[in-house]
C-alpha cells in the first residue's frame, strides 16, 4: 500500500509525482512553521471560488513579507495543470509558499530564498455527504486559540498545535472534532473550519480571531441571497449552546451541520431547515459563473517565467 495518496505536485519549478515532492529539513517552513498556504477545491471539473483563494494567498504572502516566484496567472496555470495531470474530476488543490532555506543557515529570515509548492490530491471531506444528516459532533476545548495579536489568523498558516491538542480533547470526549475559544468566553474556529450559529432565523459567525474562510464568505453571500440576516460579530459560548442550528464551513466539505456540542444536542439533533437550504444552495453554486466557479479547462496556460 502506498504511503501517499494519488496525485501530482509542483516544486522547484517542476511537475512530478506527489511522492517525489520534498523539502529540505532546513526549510523554515518545516523548522518554524514559517509558511502560508491556501486550498481550493475542484468539483466536477470546476474550481470553486478560485479568484478568492488566489486573492487571499497573494495577500497572505505579502503580509508575511514573502516574494512569490510566480505571477497570479502563472499560479493559476500551475494549479490547473496539476489537476489535469491527475485526471481528477474532484480534487483538493493546495498552494504553499515557505520562507525557504538560507544558504548559510542564517537566522535572518531576509536571507532565505522563498519556495513555492503546489499539489493536487483527491478531494477530502471533514464530513462526508452520507454523514450530513447525522451531522458533526464537536467539543469545546479548554485550550484557547492562539491570540490574533500573536499570529494573524487571517493569514492561513500551519500554527495548529492549539487546534491539534484541542482535537485530542475532543476525542477523549467522544467527539469528532473541536472548537476553540478566545479565552474570554467567545468561540473562534475549529481545525480547518469556521462556525455559524442560527437563532430565531438569524445567523452569526465570529469576526475576530478566525481565518476569513472562503467558504465562510460564500455562506454569507448565499445566506443574503436566501434573505437570511447574517452578522459577523463576537459569538459567545452561551450563544453556541443556545442556538437553534449550528453549522461549520470549510473547503473540505462545504456546509456541515453540527448536531452535538459535547453532551448537548443542537436542536432536534438533525440538520436544521436553514442549514439544509444553505447546503443545497452551496452545491448548486458550483455550476455558477461570475466568480463562483470556473472550468479547469478554461484556465489559461501560461509559460513559467521563473524556475
Amino acid at each position: 500500500m502506498s504511503a501517499y495518496p494519488p496525485g501530482a505536485a509542483f516544486i522547484d519549478g517542476k511537475f512530478g509525482k506527489i511522492e517525489d515532492a520534498k523539502i529540505s529539513v532546513l526549510d523554515w517552513g518545516f523548522l518554524r512553521s514559517d509558511a502560508t498556504y491556501d486550498v481550493v477545491h475542484v468539483w466536477k471539473g470546476r474550481f470553486f471560488r478560485l479568484d478568492s483563494h488566489l486573492d487571499r494567498f497573494l495577500a497572505s504572502a505579502e503580509k508575511l513579507r514573502m516574494k512569490l516566484p510566480y505571477s497570479r496567472a502563472e499560479i493559476a496555470s500551475i494549479l490547473a495543470e496539476l489537476v489535469e495531470r491527475t485526471g481528477f474530476e474532484d480534487a483538493y488543490v493546495e498552494m504553499i509558499v515557505t520562507r525557504g532555506v538560507s544558504p548559510t543557515f542564517s537566522r535572518d529570515p531576509r536571507d532565505a530564498v522563498n519556495r513555492f509548492i503546489a499539489f493536487a490530491i483527491p478531494f477530502g471531506w471533514i464530513l462526508k455527504p452520507e454523514e450530513r444528516e447525522k451531522g458533526l459532533a464537536i467539543a469545546v476545548s479548554e485550550i484557547p486559540r492562539i491570540p490574533p495579536e500573536s499570529v494573524d489568523p487571517t493569514v492561513k498558516n500551519y500554527h495548529w498545535l492549539d487546534l491539534v491538542m484541542g482535537m485530542f480533547d475532543a476525542y477523549e470526549q467522544g467527539a469528532r472534532t473541536c472548537i476553540l475559544t478566545d479565552g474570554q468566553g467567545n468561540i473562534t474556529e475549529g481545525p480547518g473550519f469556521n462556525i455559524f450559529v442560527v437563532k430565531d432565523e438569524q445567523a452569526a459567525t465570529p469576526k475576530r480571531g478566525v481565518l476569513h474562510g472562503i467558504t465562510r464568505h460564500a455562506a454569507i453571500l448565499l445566506l443574503e441571497e436566501l434573505r437570511v440576516p447574517v452578522e459577523t460579530r463576537p459569538v459567545s459560548l452561551a450563544e453556541l449552546k443556545d442556538a437553534d442550528e449550528v453549522f461549520a464551513t470549510s473547503t473540505a466539505g462545504g456546509i456541515m451541520p453540527v448536531t452535538k456540542i459535547g453532551a448537548h444536542t443542537v436542536g432536534d439533533g438533525k440538520m436544521g431547515v436553514m442549514t439544509r437550504g444553505l447546503v443545497d444552495a452551496y452545491w448548486a453554486a458550483h455550476t455558477r459563473g461570475d466568480g463562483w466557479s470556473v472550468a479547469v479547462a478554461d484556465i489559461p496556460r501560461v509559460a513559467l517565467a521563473a524556475s
